[in-house]
C-alpha cells in the first residue's frame, strides 16, 4: 500500500462529468455511464466508488465510506488509481 498522494489532477472532491449520467443498466446487469458519445459500461467497483462522487465528498470520505460498508481495509490504493483513471477519461470534475 502506497502512501503517496494522488496525482495534482484528481480533484479532493470529486463529481460526475456534466455530460455524463450514471445509471444502472438492467439489461447489462451494471453500472453505465452514458454520454453524448456513447456509454462506458461500469465494473461493479468502479460503479461503488464513482457513485460516491458528488462534488461535495471528499476522496478520503469516499476511501473511508467504501472501506466500511465492504469491510476491507486498504482500499486507498484501489480507489485512487480509478479516480485518476476516471480524470483522465473525462469522467469525473
Amino acid at each position: 500500500m502506497s502512501d503517496e498522494p494522488m496525482p495534482a489532477s484528481v480533484p479532493a472532491m470529486p463529481r460526475l462529468n456534466r455530460r455524463m449520467r450514471m445509471q444502472w443498466e438492467e439489461t447489462q446487469n451494471c453500472y453505465v455511464l452514458l454520454y453524448p458519445e456513447g456509454m462506458v459500461r461500469l465494473n461493479g467497483s468502479a460503479g461503488e466508488i464513482l457513485k460516491c462522487c458528488d462534488g461535495v465528498t471528499s476522496v478520503e470520505a469516499i476511501i473511508a465510506t467504501l472501506e466500511q460498508k465492504f469491510n476491507m481495509p486498504s482500499l486507498k490504493t484501489d480507489v485512487e488509481s480509478l479516480l485518476a483513471h476516471a480524470y483522465e477519461q473525462d469522467w469525473i470534475q
